[in-house]
Order: C-alpha cells, then sequence, then structure tokens
C-alpha cells in the first residue's frame, strides 16, 4: 500500500521503517515552536492517509532520555486531514533532562486500518463473566 505524502519543509524527511519488521514509520523534526505549556515538533510532512486507514502518532522509545511526554498520549491522523503532522509534547520535570533537536526523530507513525461502526441505543447489553468490573477488576 502506498501512502501519499508531501513535504511542506525542504528538509522535511520521508517517513520510512529503520528496520524490516518494525511497525512504525520514523518522523524527522524539521522544525519546533516552544509555548508556554507545551513543545510541538513539526515533520514538515502532510499525507494523504487512505480512506478507511486511520495514522497514529506514537512517541519513540527514545522519549526516554527526554524530559518530554507526548501531550495527547497517542495522536490521531483521520484520513480525511491534509495539513502539517506535528508532535506536541508537555515538559515534565526529572532527573533526566533535554529536548529533541532539529534533524531528530521524534515520532512513529503506524498506520491502521479502522472499521467503520453504527451505534445503536439499546436498553440491555449481553451479560459476561467480567461484568462491570473496571479498574483493577483482573488483578493487580
Amino acid at each position: 500500500m502506498k501512502i501519499k505524502i508531501k513535504k511542506l519543509h525542504n528538509d522535511a524527511v520521508i517517513p520510512s521503517y529503520a528496520k524490516a519488521g518494525d511497525a512504525g514509520m520514523d518522523l524527522t523534526c524539521v522544525g519546533f515552536n516552544q509555548a508556554e505549556t507545551y513543545v510541538e515538533y513539526d515533520t514538515g510532512l502532510a499525507m494523504e492517509i487512505p480512506e478507511g486507514h486511520v495514522g497514529f502518532l506514537f512517541p519513540r522509545s527514545s522519549v526516554s532520555k527526554t524530559n518530554l511526554l507526548l501531550a495527547n498520549c497517542v495522536g490521531v491522523v483521520d484520513s480525511g486531514y491534509r495539513g502539517p503532522v506535528k508532535l506536541r509534547f508537555k515538559e515534565v520535570n526529572g532527573p533526566v533532562g533535554g529536548r529533541y533537536k532539529i534533524g531528530d526523530r521524534v515520532g512513529q507513525l503506524i498506520i491502521m486500518p479502522v472499521p467503520n461502526f453504527n451505534c445503536v441505543e439499546v436498553e440491555e447489553l449481553t451479560e459476561t463473566s467480567r461484568g462491570e468490573g473496571g479498574f483493577g477488576s483482573t488483578g493487580n
């Protein structure tokens, strides 16, 4: 399957898999914006996710070497979105320091199919062995 990618910046890097079998394609920073409560990294890319699919933006494992947490936990690139792909991180205090720099790989893109569901209001739901057990109901 092919994903159409448009470079919005001369230094933008087309996403790619670092190794065979990787789930996510690396996204590279071409610029960033420091705000009061977050740092936003620009990939310099726009893309066309095929209809029936979604692009998920995840942090890379290298985020553990920084004081950053992806602000929305997982970014969503809908198939109808054609704007710039950016990752927004919140800064947290801790013993590890640093931020990403221009040219660093700042995230990863995973593209997956998404089924389309219609919600139907009902009076009752099917019984299960778990029932209404929520947080921690299946063990530690």
